[in-house]
């Protein structure tokens, strides 16, 4: 009983989604992780990690 009440409760979470999708106006979620992604990259270059010195000294 567990496969079919798995199976049936993705088949109804999946037809769900279609019907969301296709009647309401939903974001694309693609397109905010790829501006997020950008904002991060460019936190990352701004705001790099600094160098340690230690690594110098134990060698």
């Amino acid at each position: 009983m567990g496969f079919i009440r798995t199976t049936f409760t993705f088949m109804v979470g999946t037809l769900w989604g279609v019907y969301i999708c296709q009647n309401y106006n939903i974001p694309d979620i693609r397109r905010f992780a790829d501006s997020d992604l950008v904002m991060a990259k460019q936190i990352e270059e701004t705001y790099p990690k600094p160098k340690s010195e230690d690594k110098d000294v134990l060698q």
